[in-house]
């Protein structure tokens, strides 16, 4: 059953986010992920969840989404995320 990582992420450090997004995709290909959106037009219709920049990425197991988002090889593209972010992250089962 496929799952999916839902992020929102507040940008603080443009230029560095852009390192973020150069290294962080292909560690998301070679973990048999692929992304359903990639920032884009976002509008809260609900709730108290501001949306900034949404991506949303599939993978096909939980296990195998849980297996890149504490991988080594996304350790690095993290760290770099998290110096130019701040990030909501939720892993969820699909249907």
């Amino acid at each position: 059953m496929a799952a999916y990582i839902i992020l929102n992420i507040t940008v603080t450090d443009p230029e560095r986010y852009v390192d973020y997004v150069k290294a962080a995709g292909a560690t998301v290909a070679r973990s048999g992920g692929r992304y359903l959106v990639r920032g884009g037009k976002a509008e809260k219709l609900d709730g108290a969840a501001e949306p900034a920049r949404v991506v949303v990425l599939e993978f096909d197991t939980f296990e195998r989404a849980r297996a890149w988002w504490t991988s080594d090889e996304y350790a690095g593209p993290r760290a770099i995320r998290e110096r130019a972010a701040r990030t909501d992250a939720i892993l969820v089962d699909g249907v």
